[in-house]
Formats: structure tokens, C-alpha cells, sequence
């Protein structure tokens, strides 16, 4: 890029030059202590650049509302899209879904549905658009225990009770698991390695359109204790800034499992913040890890049996804690052999 365009004074030209930063964007992309860095100039002036780099690329964009973003669906399908969880209940009190750009986490004690909601997104990504999926396979990483193949497989053979909605003849061609890639990863290395190298080429093959981390907590817990809970927050955001790079790139959604932890220790602001307050659990891992998130749902197992024709089943909830797009709401659903079946509010 031509700096003289911009309103810098020649030092600074001649610092990025030196420094062969290419454009604008480059130079936003940086954060200041790495543009310092590169550019051995001093805070003051790499302000002074930023500010510049800023207005000049504002000239070149076209400015949107939030209004028109949320009108313009055909301008921006990837703002509206939503990754289906196979049924319709939970889908409308998600409002159709996942999203599909961004972090979403499940969080919940054992026995809440958890793994059995993963297992159903992992065979609806693989219907087509106009069936809620994505049209591609999913990546399961497993970081305690083993991949539940005998349940995916009950899953597999009840898609056609579970998707009347999908014709029967589309069900049977798809080879549900042929398209699920199964990691595991015994440590925090394992996993950021599984991320930074085998996805990518996953993803751009266009083999797969999911990732589903369970859970996202175990590992964590398992390498850090209290005292070290700077380097803890260190590892969590450069594992959500991964993730981040990787479902926006490839417009493919990632679904965190989250365990749950005591909040007796916890303070009311804190709580607050997270959207907890007056509970007895809530997700594992902190702030560091909820700001890296997009949506937040928890689930819960309640001591009740779900209402016909559900008869059999135990009575469990999803609630949404944060979302862009929803309010906290609550919804009830139910497990059966056929898979995870949302419950009408009466």
C-alpha cells in the first residue's frame, strides 16, 4: 500500500515500510503491544496509526444498521442461518437453531441430555439446508470419555421416526456415519493440536461443517489448579481465539460441553455477570471462558416424569443464559431411544 496516503507523519511511513506491513487491514488486525513490537514505534504514534488506519478503511466500506443487518437475510445468509437440532419444539424456542458462526455451549450436570443433544446436531448438520443442516459430516472430540457409538448408531436407525419432516428415501442416502470423525485427545497439547491441524484440512475439504468439543472442561481441570489460574485464562482464550478463526472462515458452528461447578464460592457480581445468579451450579471454568462465547445454554434433570405421549421419560430442561438473538427462556424436553424430543409449553 501506497502510506502516503495516509495523514502520518514520515517516521511512521518509514517504520511500516521497514516493518513490510502490506495494508490497513494488517495493521488492525495487531493489537498495540504487537504493532510496538514490529514497528519499534511508540504508543503514541501507534495510536495515531491506528486512528488514521481506521478512517481510511471506513471511506472504502459500506455503513449498516443493525436494522438492515436483521432485515437483509438474503445479504447475509450466514447471520440467519441456523444449524438444526432435529426437532422442531427446540428449534422454534431457539429460533431455528444454532447459530452457525460462533461458539455455542451446552453446559449441565451428568445426565442432563448433553452428549445425546451433540450426537443428534452431529447427524442433523448432514441434511441439506432446506432439512436445517449444513449438508457435511461433523468432528466429535472426546476428551474423557469414550465416543458412545452404540447410542449414535440407535440414533442412525431412528432418523426416520425422529425427521418425519424429511422424506424417506433423502434419509436412507445419507451414510450418517461415514461423516463423523472421532478425536481423542487426552491432554490440552492433544486438543490444540487436533484443532490447529487436523480441522483446518477437514474444513476445507468440505467434509465437515461441525465441531463438538466434550467437554471442554475436563482437561482444564485436570492440568491447572487455583494457583495457576493466569496461565488457565491464557490457554482458554487462545483456544476460544482458535475456534473463533475456525467457524468464522468456514461458517461452520462449534458446540462446547461444559461441565458444571459449585457456586458457593462465587460472588453475586460475578453471577451477575454470567447471567447465574440464585443457583446452586453453574458452567465450569470461569469468565475467561464465557467471553469467548456466543451462546449459552444450560440443562437440567429434573425428578419428574415428562407428560404424554412422552410417557417414560424423565422431565429434563433447556435454558438459554445468553444469546445475541434470544432472551433467557426456559424449555422442557425428553430422551428416548429415538433422540432428544422437545416438550410443547402448556
Amino acid at each position: 500500500m501506497d502510506w502516503e496516503q495516509l495523514d502520518l507523519n514520515p517516521q511512521v511511513k518509514a517504520a511500516l515500510n521497514k516493518a513490510n506491513i502490506k495494508s490497513v487491514e494488517d495493521i488492525l488486525s495487531y493489537s498495540v503491544v504487537d504493532l510496538q513490537r514490529i514497528t519499534q514505534l511508540s504508543i503514541p504514534d501507534v495510536h495515531s496509526l491506528q486512528k488514521a488506519s481506521a478512517v481510511t478503511l471506513q471511506k472504502d466500506k459500506k455503513e449498516i444498521t443493525a436494522l438492515q443487518l436483521y432485515r437483509d437475510k438474503a445479504g447475509f445468509p450466514s447471520q440467519h442461518q441456523k444449524l438444526s437440532l432435529g426437532c422442531s419444539i427446540l428449534n422454534n424456542f431457539l429460533r431455528g437453531g444454532i447459530p452457525i458462526i460462533g461458539l455455542t455451549e451446552l453446559a449441565g450436570e451428568s445426565s442432563a441430555g448433553k452428549s445425546q443433544i451433540a450426537l443428534q446436531l452431529c447427524l442433523s448438520v448432514q441434511y441439506s439446508a432446506e432439512y436445517g443442516g449444513l449438508g457435511a459430516g461433523a468432528v466429535y472430540i472426546c476428551t474423557e470419555d469414550a465416543f458412545p457409538s452404540k447410542r449414535l448408531q440407535q440414533l442412525i436407525k431412528s432418523q426416520h421416526k425422529l425427521r418425519s419432516d424429511v422424506p424417506v428415501d433423502i434419509i436412507r442416502n445419507i451414510r450418517f456415519g461415514d461423516s463423523i470423525f472421532i478425536e481423542h485427545a487426552a491432554d490440552i497439547d492433544m486438543l490444540t493440536d487436533c484443532i490447529s491441524k487436523k480441522l483446518p484440512i477437514l474444513l476445507r475439504r468440505g467434509q465437515i461443517r461441525l465441531i463438538v468439543i466434550d467437554s471442554i472442561a475436563a482437561l482444564f481441570r485436570c492440568e491447572f489448579t487455583a494457583k495457576d489460574a493466569a496461565l488457565k485464562a491464557k490457554h482458554l482464550q487462545s483456544l476460544g481465539a482458535k475456534l473463533h478463526h475456525l467457524s468464522t472462515c468456514f461458517t461452520a458452528p462449534v458446540f462446547c460441553i461444559n461441565q458444571v461447578t459449585d457456586t458457593m464460592k462465587e460472588t453475586d457480581s460475578v453471577l451477575s455477570h454470567l447471567g447465574l445468579q440464585d443457583r446452586k451450579v453453574q458452567p465450569a471454568l470461569g469468565i475467561s471462558w464465557s467471553n469467548q462465547l456466543l451462546m449459552r445454554l444450560m440443562v437440567s434433570r429434573t425428578q419428574m416424569t415428562a407428560p404424554p405421549p412422552h410417557t417414560g421419560g424423565i422431565l429434563r430442561t433447556m435454558e438459554v443464559i445468553f444469546a445475541p438473538h434470544l432472551p433467557p427462556s426456559t424449555c422442557h424436553y425428553t430422551v428416548d431411544l429415538e433422540g432428544v424430543k422437545g416438550i410443547e409449553a402448556t
